[in-house]
This record gives structure tokens, sequence and C-alpha cells, in this order.
């Protein structure tokens, strides 16, 4: 259905349009694929908004379903800056796509109807902000744009569920920017909180949970963990800001191993009750990570699953153990 509107479409504007946004092209930033009820909330990527394609050659044709104020404004790529995946549920939650940057910014978003929806200022000050009421399950190609110049200036986009979530609570003021808070272990852990002892059962202990997120931890996170622990040392891949799950851990005589279970290229990143990081790529079964405290510490530890090669969300599992990797 998507196509075809395409095809409709590009029939009826000018043949200058034919080297501009085309949703067929791989999106600059990455996709994910997320499910009504997702966790974290919200989910966001950075990214540079603008390019050289006006969008006023657009037409809001969307549904009324969708609040907006029809405006396609400002300047954007060709290629998407990013794509959703989105399956929506049975629940009344809407779902909320908008950007935060300290420039004046705009959105293009072409839906899983075919249909062009556009906005310039619904968000804070100067962000735009598109909310889908019922939203459909589909593919979301999102454009964000810079509103007086083909410039390109930086920006957050962020996808959400939730009415609390704005330009300001993603990181970037309605006028200023800010930067990206980053991993922080003080946030609650968006899966679960976990208290084991050691000689604990059934082990393992498991937790289903997506991985990945918009900080890549090259950038933000150095391993400075002590040699006790096994791993490769390597902080590498995407995780979100908040832990994923935290354990708290009174440990018996046996070692201490927690790795990760995935069809995807998955990393770990734990802070641990010691205050320091460790990180570990491929330590683990296949593609998936490890790490192993032959004489682990007793406390707090925080627990990121990344995503290897992009900020996507992917179905992992994690294993907390005293007796094996999986």
């Amino acid at each position: 259905m998507k196509y075809a509107f395409a095809a409709a479409i590009s029939l009826g504007l000018a043949t200058s349009m034919a080297a501009a946004q085309d949703f067929t092209l791989s999106p600059s930033y990455g996709d994910t694929s997320l499910r009504a009820g997702f966790m974290p909330d919200p989910y966001t990527v950075d990214l540079q908004s603008g390019g050289p394609v006006r969008a006023n050659t657009l037409n809001d044709t969307g549904s009324g379903n969708a609040d907006r104020d029809r405006r396609c404004r400002g300047y954007i790529a060709d290629a998407p800056d990013f794509s959703l995946q989105f399956s929506s549920g049975s629940g009344a939650l809407p779902l909320r796509i908008g950007a935060a940057s300290g420039s004046d910014t705009t959105l293009v978003i072409n839906g899983p109807d075919g249909s062009w929806y556009c906005d310039d200022d619904s968000g804070n000050g100067l962000n735009p902000l598109i909310q889908f009421n019922n939203p459909s399950s589909g593919r979301y190609d999102i454009w964000v744009g810079t509103f007086g110049s083909a410039s390109l200036a930086d920006a957050r986009l962020f996808i959400s569920e939730l009415g609390s979530v704005t330009a300001s609570s993603v990181g970037y003021g309605s006028g200023g920017g800010s930067s990206a808070s980053g991993p922080d272990w003080r946030l609650n852990p968006s899966y679960e909180t976990v208290n084991l002892r050691g000689g604990f059962v059934p082990d393992p202990y498991t937790v289903d949970l997506q991985s990945g997120g918009p900080n890549r931890v090259r950038d933000t996170i150095s391993d400075t963990g002590s040699g006790d622990a096994r791993r490769d040392n390597r902080c590498s891949g995407h995780i979100a800001d908040a832990p994923d799950v935290r354990l708290n851990f009174t440990p018996g005589s046996l070692p201490l191993i927690i790795s990760v279970a995935s069809s995807s290229d998955t990393t770990l990143v734990i802070n641990a009750p010691d205050g320091r990081w460790y990180c570990d790529d491929d330590s683990g079964q296949g593609t998936n990570p490890s790490i192993r405290w032959d004489r682990p510490q007793s406390g707090q530890y925080d627990i990121w699953v990344g995503t290897w090669a992009s900020t996507s969300l992917r179905d992992a599992v994690l294993h907390i153990s005293e007796l094996y990797t999986e």
C-alpha cells in the first residue's frame, strides 16, 4: 500500500522531485522495531536535522487521526533519517514522534498508510511533534528538518507513548540545546531489580528484555574494572540511559557469571559494587557477551545489554548464573 501511494504522489509532483526525499532509501541514522508498551520510553536517536530538499514540495495528506499543524516546512535529506517499524496494541496509548534541538526544527513522516504527515512547532518552543492517536502497525519513515536553511543542526529524535515526554524532557530545552544524559546507574532499571544470594535456584536466573539504546558506549564509558573479572574489556555497542536490570547480590563460594543469549550481536556493560565499569563483546556463545567474577563482590550490579551495530532494539535474554555461561 505504501509503495502504490508513493507512485501516485510522484506523478503529481514536479520533475525536480525525482531526486528528492525517498522512503525506499536506507535511513541515515538506523532503524528500530517497537511494540506498544515498549521500554524504555522514550526511545531516542541523536542525529543531524536538515538537508538539501525543501519540504514544502510535499503536501500533508495524512488523516485527522494524527495531531499536528500540517505544515510541510524546512529542509530535509533525500533518505529518511530514521525508520520505525511499529506494532500497535489494543490499548489506548498514542504514538508520539518528535524532535528536540537548539535550532528551529520540523518533522516529516511517511506513515504506514503511505500518507505524508508534517509539523513545524507543535512541540516545545520551536520543536515539532506529531501524535498518532490510534497508531497503525507498519513502517514510519521519519525526516527531521531544519526550518531556516539547508544547514545541518544537532537534534534528538524521540519516540514515545507518554504525554509527559517532551522536547525538554529528552535532554534539549525549548530554546537552547543540551547534551545527552548518557548511561546513568542512578536511574531506575527498565526491566527488573533482582535480589539473589549465593546458591540461588533456579540457576540461571533469566530476564527477557530488548538490547540496545541511543548511547554509543565507546563514546561514554571506559572499562576500569579489576583483573578479577574475566571479560574482553571492550566497551562497545549501543545502550539505554537507564540500566536494563539491577542485581543486588550476596555471594557465596561460587563465581558470578552474567551473560546474554540473543540471535543478534549483543554487548554487555556493568557498573559493579566497586563503582567500576566492566564491558564485554564476544566472550559468550557466538557473538554474545559474558562477564565472570571468580570472587564476586557483594552489592549492586547495574547491567546494560547493548546492541553492537546500531541503536535498534533487539530481543535478548539476560542470564545470571553461578554455574555456566549461556
